[in-house]
This record gives C-alpha cells, structure tokens and sequence, in this order.
C-alpha cells in the first residue's frame, strides 16, 4: 500500500508479536517507524535485526506522561513529525472473580490500557493538528464489545478505549485527525496463552478448544490478520474512517 509512504509512525506495545508484523508491513509500504516499549532487549533485537534507518526505538512506561513525552520527542528528532499514532501496548491483567480480583492489579491493567492511550493522543493531538492532521488507531478487543467472566478489569479497559475514540474522533474532524479502534478476537501470542492457563490453570487446551469452536472461522486471528488492518488504518487508503469499531474476529461476535 502507497498510502503510508512518507509517513512517520510511533507504534507502542512495539516488542509484541503484533507490532513487530504491522513494522514489517510499515517500512514496506515506505513508513518511518518508532517503536515504544518497555522491554528494551527486545525492542533492540528486532530493530537490529531490520537493518534499517528508517525503523528506530524508544524504551518507554506508556502509562508515564514523562515517558510519553520522551518517545515523542525521539519521534520528531529523529524522523521529523508523526502521522500515525498506533497505541497497541496492553495488558491483560489476571482471571478472577470480581469480588477476588486484586485491586492493584484492576489499577494497573486501566493504566496501561487506557491511561496509555490517552497520554499518547494527548502528546500527539497538537503535532498532527498543527501539521494538516493524522490517525491514530487504538487496540481494543472483542472483549470491549462483550463481557466475559473472570475479566473484569480487561473487559472495562477495552471498552473504556472506544469511549475515548469516539470523543477523539469527534474532536479531532475539523484538524483532520481520525480516531479507529481494532477489537481482535483471541489472537496467537503469548497473552492468550496465559488467558487459557488462567481460565483453567492446567488445561488450557481445553480453553483454545472452546474458543476455537466459538468462533465461526474455527481459529484465533494470527497477528497478521491484525497489523494488516492497522497498515489500512493508518494509511490514505482509509481517509474517510474514523469514529470506528473494527473487528478482527472471524465471524466471533456475529
């Protein structure tokens, strides 16, 4: 796709599975990426391996406004602006009862999943409005269009975040400044993984078996299936979405 050429992309959450696909996808179609995360070692191993100047990091606590304020600046001195805000770091929390579930751990899973975006659009709202506007993509979950025991923390996050698109979005039109969410399904990757043991400590085979049937398709999305929506999302070729919920679920909340 054409349609991210040029652009300057932050990706947080940026050692996961998913960001490291929506990267590749990114500099492929000419992007410039900066990826946050905490987890440095990693975040360097990947970038080392691209051997390429236009992908960079940035070892950053999105729930930090320090911190955020630190990835944007490494954005704008080294790649000159920001088009494209992905705000993908998340986490998943525990499963537990809601009367069980720790209350630090309930804190901790809103600010990483929602405090985090909402400190990254409030640091780049004012750049890509000064500059004719941009898109920012956040990801949800399926899990912030439905509820599901034992998740209490996870669900209120991810539908929290679409609350907040749909007001940065109706904010932002007049700048030029649009606002998606990307809700997957389960996805492969280390946080189902430790969904299905938490479901059912010792059988989490059992989990992905149950999942698997409820979802019409028969499978969990591969990370691929979610970073080829976001390169749309962020490109021209969507310029007229915004204020969107976009499922990645394979016929799972039909």
């Amino acid at each position: 796709m054409m349609g991210v050429q040029g652009k300057v992309v932050i990706l947080t959450g940026g050692a996961g599975d998913i960001a490291q696909v929506a990267t590749t996808n990114l500099l492929v179609g000419g992007a410039s990426v900066l990826l946050v995360d905490r987890d440095g070692d990693r975040l360097a191993a990947f970038c080392g391996g691209l051997d390429s100047p236009a992908v960079a990091y940035c070892v950053a606590d999105v729930t930090s406004e320090t911190d955020t304020a630190a990835y944007v600046k490494a954005a704008l001195d080294k790649f000159g602006g920001i088009d494209v805000l992905l705000a993908n770091a998340g986490i998943e929390g525990q499963v537990a009862p809601v009367a069980d579930y720790d209350t630090e751990v309930f804190r901790q899973v809103l600010e990483v999943n929602v405090t985090g975006p909402f400190l990254g659009i409030k640091a780049v709202y004012p750049h890509m409005a000064a500059n004719g506007g941009g898109s920012i993509v956040i990801t949800s979950s399926i899990a912030g269009l439905r509820g599901s025991s034992g998740l209490a923390a996870y669900n209120a996050s991810k539908h929290a975040v679409i609350g907040l698109m749909r007001s940065v979005a109706a904010e932002g039109g007049p700048h030029n400044i649009r606002v998606n969410t990307i809700n997957p399904s389960p996805v492969e990757g280390r946080m189902i993984r430790s969904l299905e043991e938490g479901n059912m400590p010792g059988a989490p085979d059992e989990v992905r078996e149950l999942l698997e049937a409820s979802i019409p398709l028969g499978r969990y999305a591969a990370p691929t299936d979610v970073a080829n929506l976001m390169l749309f999302l962020a490109g021209e070729e969507s310029s007229f979405l915004s204020g969107s919920v976009y499922s990645v679920d394979g016929g799972m909340n039909a």
